[in-house]
């Protein structure tokens, strides 16, 4: 089955690449290109070479990636390249973060560009390049701005450095660890919370956490339910990984019991390799600004597959999502169990 998830951003794609359509930028044949938060698209098919490498942290856009034939990684600490392309995340911080981390890649005389849509902050970004960067030069096209500069000194080291600090997992709220650009990532959740609230102590065995983030529900079914032996935390965010295991890891310590935890970077839309008694979960329903209701039924549909028989899925959503006729028929039962501020605590039970 496809993975349901938002289409390419095709006008993004095309202003990054009018540079070089246009003549203003060479990109030669033996360039060697890293192209951070990579999405695939035509452009990608008639012009990557062999000596790309493209960096993807959320799994089904990297799987998108490999499918078309590119190599997906991660750029060595060092390693530098002819050109660098960029396609910022909308959090300020993480954004910053990720031009620092292109400056660092970048060849001396090398080129860093990067692309916007003009609705997500085209000239804020552009703002933040030219701080670290110095002197730019633009195009604006397809209701998007490309930027670039050429790479060297003299950089703003100081800030620079600030920069790439920014991405480093910090303390917040109740001491959990989570980082820039994750879902809620600066504060609890007030939808998890909820769900964390209802959980119930006689939740055992094997248990899931799907679109887990930074960890927090299952640090808190760790926590909340004694009997749980092992919890599997399913994540499609590769940023998410290394808080959530650090978080869980941490509530295992204080629950003071054996508790098998995995972390595992994965796109729940295309099933789990594993088999649950029990499951929990704040699915998503949108990338970025694209509204995506059929990611909350495809995870429905997915942990009721993957649970065994009279397994529980414990869910909140947002209480105008319509879930309740796909749990029908998935679930043997299903009752909602709390409603308050917008939002809905579900458990259904397989037969």
């Amino acid at each position: 089955m496809a993975s349901p998830v938002a289409a390419a951003p095709e006008g993004q794609l095309d202003a990054l690449f009018l540079p070089f359509a246009q003549g203003e930028l060479a990109l030669p044949a033996d360039a060697r290109v890293l192209f951070l938060r990579a999405r695939g698209g035509r452009w990608l098919r008639e012009w990557a070479g062999p000596d790309w490498l493209c960096e993807q942290g959320f799994k089904p856009f990297a799987d998108d990636l490999e499918r078309a034939g590119l190599t997906v990684g991660e750029a060595v600490s060092g390693e530098r390249y002819d050109r660098v392309l960029v396609l910022p995340p909308r959090q300020r911080e993480e954004a910053r973060a990720v031009f620092a981390r292109a400056a660092c890649h970048a060849s001396p005389g090398g080129c860093v560009l990067a692309a916007v849509p003009n609705a997500e902050g085209a000239k804020s970004a552009q703002a933040d390049f030219a701080r670290l960067f110095g002197p730019v030069r633009s195009l604006s096209k397809h209701k998007c701005r490309v930027f670039w500069a050429m790479a060297g000194d003299p950089l703003d080291r100081e800030l620079l450095d600030q920069w790439i600090a920014w991405d480093e997992p910090r303390r917040i709220a109740d001491g959990y660890l989570s980082r820039p650009g994750l879902f809620a990532w600066d504060r609890i959740d007030p939808a998890s919370a909820l769900l964390a609230a209802h959980l119930p102590g006689d939740l055992r065995g094997r248990l899931a956490d799907l679109g887990a983030g930074y960890g927090y529900l299952s640090a808190q079914a760790v926590a909340r339910c004694q009997a749980i032996v092992s919890v599997d935390l399913y994540e499609a965010q590769a940023r998410a990984l290394g808080p959530a295991q650090a978080n869980l890891d941490e509530a295992v310590t204080a629950s003071g019991r054996q508790v098998d935890v995995r972390v595992l970077w994965h796109d729940v839309t295309r099933g789990l390799p594993y088999r649950y008694d029990a499951i929990v979960s704040n699915p998503p329903f949108h990338q970025g600004r694209a509204d995506l209701p059929e990611l909350g039924r495809r995870f429905i549909t997915v942990a009721a597959a993957a649970l065994h028989p009279g397994g529980r899925l414990w869910m909140v959503a947002n209480r105008h999502l319509p879930y309740e006729a796909t749990l029908a028929s998935c679930f043997a039962q299903v009752r909602t169990v709390a409603t308050q501020d917008g939002f809905k605590v579900i458990e259904a039970v397989l037969a």
